[in-house]
């Protein structure tokens, strides 16, 4: 290990200086630089995008996998940089116990009969889960992740190389200020504490003593000099005039403002290459800051296709939970015969402003097509239907609708179809027509019109 110990002292001095820099700053005896509107702007909007996405990202965590102790699992994991295993999901280990209960119960009977039905869907429940899960995390998690780890690291980098660097700044003005102060006030003051005035020199003797004191003689010098011993030497003033005191090494400035003059000079250089420091710096960190826009439309795609996903997901799981209602209900007619099949609330919460179960009891009533119970015989049997007496409504669609079967109807949105219901009916049902077409339709896909 290379150990400079010049370095480390140097580095430790700059240390220094800006810890003290600092803790004037924060007690208001130093002067701070301060930074234009627009990028003390960029600043706030890049601290508020990074504290919202750290939000967002750790909500969406929650939503996808509520469990703490299996996303702390998924952390380390990705900190130590391995595969996460794979994970049964909660609808998963329903369909299991489901089909296990079922093979136990015995899968003959109604009721094993129905806990398979129910596995099967809640199997199939659990791989959109899977699904969703899967892509949410690659299309909107990993963005965002990559935002807090990456660009933001680099943006908390270079601001803090700023402040570095606003501090030094900020010192080299301060000491430059000093400097000058000091160097004024050496002006002000003579060089001599004496107060004889500054252009006077010593003379006659006293200066040919103080000649000879830059080569001392030796003891027999001196004795042979003066053999009556040594005598004070006579002084009196002489002025001088400017030449003779530049010439006989006398200054007319004091010493110690030579030296202010020298280390205001030192002073002023370093301030200028502190202020190009720091002006590099902040045009570096004003370029990362503004790319947070960029970073905002990468967010929003992001976000398009998390909703993309979570539609598709819920979609699936309402298109799988209707197949099995259906199931269920063909099931629960042939071995509960007599009874209706359907709940009293609709299946989900209606889009119109109007109730399914009111609207179906205020629709047209036509005849019955035996409950509607078999689906073989509900397709044959419905060519042979016709509206009621009491009339018909229109109903204008609202959301595309895949045919499950022969006796359903596909619709498509916007359009306009008649619609009427049938005694016995499920209420989350009626009859639709549609040119010629005849068929099924769910109440939550339209919109009755008066």
């Amino acid at each position: 290990m290379d150990f400079n110990m010049k370095k480390l002292a140097s580095d430790a001095g700059i240390f220094f200086t800006r810890a003290v820099q600092f803790t004037e700053e924060k007690f208001g005896q130093a002067e701070k630089t301060e930074l234009d509107a627009n990028f003390e702007n960029l600043l706030a909007r890049a601290d508020s995008t990074k504290n919202w996405t750290e939000k967002i990202l750790r909500q969406t965590e929650v939503l996808l996998q509520p469990n703490p102790s299996a996303r702390v699992e998924e952390f380390l994991y990705e900190k130590l940089d391995r595969k996460v295993p794979s994970r049964v999901t909660n609808g998963e280990l329903l369909a299991q116990y489901m089909a296990e209960a079922a093979s136990e119960l015995g899968p003959t009977t109604p009721y094993g009969k129905t806990l398979i039905k129910v596995a099967e869907a809640e199997k199939r429940l659990g791989a959109a889960e899977r699904d969703f899960i899967h892509m949410a995390s690659i299309n909107f998690l990993t963005p965002l992740r990559n935002f807090l780890e990456g660009d933001w690291k680099t943006i908390s980098k270079e601001r803090r190389l700023l402040q570095n660097r606003r501090l030094d700044l900020d010192a080299c003005k301060a000491r430059l200020k000093k400097a000058k102060a000091a160097e004024a006030k050496a002006t002000t003051v003579p060089d001599f504490q004496e107060t004889r005035p500054r252009n006077y020199i010593l003379s006659a003797s006293a200066s040919a003593t103080l000649d000879d004191t830059s080569c001392p003689p030796s003891w027999a010098e001196w004795k042979e000099t003066y053999p009556g011993g040594w005598r004070p030497p006579c002084f009196f003033l002489l002025p001088l005039n400017p030449s003779v005191t530049r010439a006989r090494g006398c200054l007319s400035l004091p010493k110690d403002r030579k030296l202010w003059n020298d280390e205001v000079d030192k002073a002023e250089q370093e301030l200028r290459v502190a202020q190009t420091e720091f002006d590099r710096q902040a045009e570096v960190t004003r370029l990362l800051l503004e790319g947070i826009s960029s970073t905002h439309v990468n967010h929003l795609r992001c976000l398009h296709e998390f909703v993309e996903s979570q539609t598709t997901y819920y979609a699936q799981c309402y298109r799988h939970m209707l197949d099995l209602q259906k199931q269920l209900g063909s099931s629960q007619g042939a071995i509960f015969p007599g009874t209706f099949v359907g709940t009293t609330e609709p299946a989900s919460p209606p889009l119109s402003s109007t109730s399914p179960t009111t609207t179906a009891a205020t629709m047209p009533v036509g005849p019955s097509v035996a409950g509607l119970a078999p689906p073989g015989e509900a397709a044959l049997r419905l060519e042979e239907v016709a509206p009621p007496a009491s009339g018909t409504r229109k109903a204008r669609v609202l959301y595309d609708y895949e045919a499950a079967d022969s006796s359903e109807l596909a619709l498509l949105a916007d359009e306009l179809i008649t619609v009427y219901s049938l005694p016995g009916m499920d209420p989350d049902w009626l009859i639709g027509e549609r040119g010629n077409k005849k068929g099924k339709v769910p109440v939550t896909y339209l919109e009755l019109l008066s």
